[in-house]
């Protein structure tokens, strides 16, 4: 499908989704995110894809939110208008998702990236919540995601006090999964997608899932979680078959059944 603000394609087993509004530093819209959602929904489920990338470009991932578009809206109007419960709906996709991050990463640029499962960076990303110069607060998942990630001092002063993480900065709190040269990051996270989307499929579905429900669980809960999923697996044909791979010391063929 083409679209307006976004470029979509396949590449073998991964899904690629390119933010394309250069002349706008890949601000974020409520256009933007509805075609994001509908390539995203389109991927998880297409068959054929294993995993995701999201990517900006090397000078910009996204610069923040579309600011004319909300500048002089009403509470009522923000609570009616559907841009920032998008942000919520990327937690639907069942997938492994990586966000390719260069240059800034800013607003809800970084809660994009930070929704992702796994963040790939070139040595030029710059991550912040600027929304403080605003006259207003993160939105759409940056002070929850982000607290979770590098902790309540670092986030603290990333919310109130404008602090931007380099790329080194948010690999040593935790943000981000690895730094590389500009030349080399995109190329990194497609690998790494492909690598990825190489993997049982079924078992990557539930660990993802388990992974990301030991954030709203407690220990306990969180543990139940893991035994069900990890009975549930069991299954599976990919179980057999894995296991009948490692035994004969072969590779699996994964059917994701």
């Amino acid at each position: 499908m083409t679209y307006k603000n976004i470029i979509s394609e396949k590449r073998e087993k991964v899904g690629v989704i390119t933010l394309n509004r250069p002349k706008a530093m890949n601000a974020l819209n409520g256009e933007l995110m509805a075609e994001l959602m509908d390539a995203l929904f389109a991927f998880d489920a297409d068959e054929e894809i294993g995993a995701i990338v999201i990517a900006g470009s090397e000078r910009v991932f996204a610069a923040g939110a579309d600011i004319s578009q909300m500048a002089q809206m009403s509470a009522v109007e923000m609570i009616k208008d559907s841009f920032v419960e998008l942000f919520d709906e990327i937690s639907k996709i069942k997938k492994p998702l990586i966000a390719a991050v260069s240059g800034f990463a800013l607003g809800g640029g970084c809660e994009l990236a930070m929704s992702c499962d796994m963040i790939i960076a070139s040595e030029k990303a710059k991550f912040g919540q600027p929304e403080i110069n605003l006259g207003v607060i993160p939105g759409a998942g940056g002070t929850q995601r982000l607290t979770r990630a590098v902790g309540k001092a670092i986030a603290m002063e990333m919310v109130l006090n404008n602090r931007t993480l380099s790329a080194q900065e948010a690999f040593d709190f935790g943000l981000i999964n690895h730094v590389y040269p500009v030349d080399e990051y995109l190329d990194r996270a497609l690998k790494l997608a492909s690598r990825i989307a190489k993997r049982a499929p079924l078992a990557l579905r539930q660990g993802k899932a388990a992974v990301n429900k030991s954030f709203e669980l407690s220990l306990s809960e969180g543990l139940e979680f893991e035994r069900r999923a990890f009975y549930f697996l069991f299954a599976s044909e990919d179980q057999k078959e894995g296991m009948a791979a490692f035994s004969e010391k072969r590779s699996a063929n994964w059917k994701g059944e």
